[in-house]
């Protein structure tokens, strides 16, 4: 069992660890030479380190934004946090999910070698939080551990190799070609995001090529228009909140001076998540060839979200704001007429909503990002909130999955077992 958890918790779930095997593998397969295997390996697995310490820091700073927003407005109700729903799973059936998870990547890539999908999941985290869906669902239908583990295992492979498909087309529209593919579990909101923008804007007017008045033109470079809006929601939410809530957080950084910080420090955490992606993706695609050649030829590897980030990044910033507006107004709406209200919280809707935006950008310009991510706000607002009773069954309570592709298979599984299991 020890080896079992090193496998699904210290391998499986290691992004950068699994690309890097995955990155020498691929160039072992290409006999390329040894200073190159090398030099391939470790950029792969330093490029995504890179990118986890940006996506670190950016967490930090939303996590202080978000108590501050919650105590500057009054806000209190169920977190869309899958990363909170999974510990509270892995507490009561932690061995049940590392073997939904293990089996699930096995079966993903016997659904790649012998299906028409082929795509293989790289983002190890988010198929631990899909392993942890599933073995809710299946325990809140009274379903026995192996059973679960069977069954979970097998649809863990399936949408592993399903959800990057039906995101694929619009991702083509964002990279260009059809080397990568999305890792992210909200590929059905991307695509609802993709298809909002061809239908209200033009490509062509791109976030990208924004014909800003001229003191706005500051805007254009990333570093400098992400800081400068951070930095004002930051003082919003400082305001709000107040000196004595601000200082608790700031660690003795005066109340007024954190704001500022926070929100460059959330700007360079940006900075640093491209860096790392830019520096990794060039060699996974390369080494992932020579496994889809050698073993499931024509598998494009699916990669976590922010991948897309390179390819629009004044959409990523477009995209959060945009999706968060959608956060708000549901929640509002949710407080006069649901018993659950569901709390946006910045650090998923920012990853999401910022993916969602350049889905958006990539078929609409900016009116498709602005409208394409303020659905996607959306839909992880009330997705949540739908799911939140079934968790409740089994004793998770206070979070819930914002991920619309969790929520869409969650629901599915769990309606059409109690069919079978005595009705509605």
């Amino acid at each position: 069992m020890e080896l079992l958890k090193v496998i699904v918790f210290d391998l499986l779930s290691s992004a950068p660890i699994l690309v890097g095997i995955i990155a020498l593998t691929g160039l072992i397969l290409q006999k390329e030479s040894v200073d190159k295997v090398i030099s391939g390996t470790l950029k792969t697995i330093v490029g995504f380190l890179v990118f986890g310490v940006g996506s670190a820091a950016a967490v930090v700073a939303l996590n202080s934004f978000q108590t501050l927003f919650a105590q500057g407005f009054g806000l209190k109700g169920v977190l869309p946090l899958a990363e909170a729903v999974t510990a509270l799973a892995q507490q009561q059936f932690g061995t049940t999910v590392s073997l939904v998870m293990m089996i699930g990547f096995l079966a993903n890539l016997a659904v790649a070698k012998f299906t028409p999908l082929k795509y293989i999941f790289l983002t190890g985290q988010h198929n631990l939080y899909l392993a942890a869906l599933l073995t809710i669902m299946f325990k809140a239908l009274g379903m026995g551990n192996t059973m679960t583990v069977i069954l979970g295992g097998l649809l863990l492979g399936f949408c592993a190799a399903l959800f990057p498909a039906i995101a694929q087309p619009y991702m083509r529209k964002v990279t260009g070609d059809d080397d990568i593919a999305m890792g992210h579990y909200v590929t059905v909101g991307y695509a609802i995001s993709g298809w909002i923008g061809s239908k209200v804007g033009n490509p062509e007017d791109s976030t990208e090529n924004l014909k800003l008045p001229k003191w706005l033109t500051m805007f254009k470079d990333y570093v400098v228009g992400v800081s400068i809006t951070m930095v004002i929601f930051f003082y919003i939410a400082a305001i709000a909140a107040g000196q004595e809530a601000t200082e608790q957080l700031s660690n003795g950084v005066n109340w007024l001076v954190f704001p500022l910080f926070q929100g460059l420090q959330f700007a360079a955490a940006l900075y640093v998540i491209i860096t790392g992606v830019r520096l990794f993706l060039g060699e996974i695609v390369q080494a992932f060839v020579g496994i889809s050649e050698t073993f499931i030829p024509n598998a494009k590897p699916a990669l976590d979200c922010p991948v897309v980030f390179t390819f629009a990044p004044t959409a990523t910033v477009i995209g959060f704001l945009s999706a968060y507006a959608g956060g708000l107004v549901t929640m509002v709406i949710m407080g006069f007429f649901s018993p659950i209200v569901i709390i946006p919280v910045a650090v998923p809707y920012f990853f999401i909503g910022a993916t969602a935006g350049v889905f958006g950008n990539a078929t609409g310009g900016w009116k498709g990002c602005v409208a394409g991510s303020f659905v996607v706000g959306v839909l992880i607002a009330v997705g949540p909130a739908l799911i939140y009773p079934i968790m409740e069954n089994v004793g998770l309570t206070g979070t819930s999955f914002p991920e619309t592709d969790f929520n869409i298979v969650g629901l599915l599984i769990y309606y059409i077992g109690k069919l079978f299991t005595g009705g509605l």
